[in-house]
């Protein structure tokens, strides 16, 4: 399980870091049900990502830092699902994006409760 567990915090935060850069080059206007963002707040979203995604991998060469793993997980997943909620709020009707959003969710709630209970990162 825990080598399942490092495929998924690799691609995840390979995932974040690439939704990082992406957000520094694109608007949050470049998706129609996310223009409520404030550019502020998507600003603040880039370091915060990447923090994330280092956060991720971090216990690969520090293993003490093996508690930070569920929280990037937990926060990357506050994140999804705040774009679920701006998405619906907004009335948009289609719902891919919500989709993608939801599952990128379950892939962190699934890392952050196997690094919880199932394989624990020993610090």
């Amino acid at each position: 399980m825990s080598i399942v567990l490092w495929t998924l915090q690799a691609l995840l935060a390979l995932h974040t870091a690439i939704g990082a850069g992406w957000k520094l080059f694109n608007p949050a206007q470049s998706i129609a049900t996310l223009s409520a963002v404030p550019s502020g707040l998507w600003l603040v979203l880039i370091p915060l990502e990447l923090a994330c995604a280092v956060a991720l991998l971090a216990p690969a060469i520090a293993p003490s830092l093996a508690y930070i793993v569920p929280l990037a997980a937990f926060a990357i997943a506050v994140e999804m699902l705040a774009f679920c909620a701006i998405h619906l709020r907004s009335g948009a009707a289609e719902p891919g994006p919500v989709y993608y959003w939801l599952g990128v969710a379950a892939i962190c709630a699934v890392i952050a409760a196997g690094r919880l209970f199932v394989a624990p990162l020993q610090s």
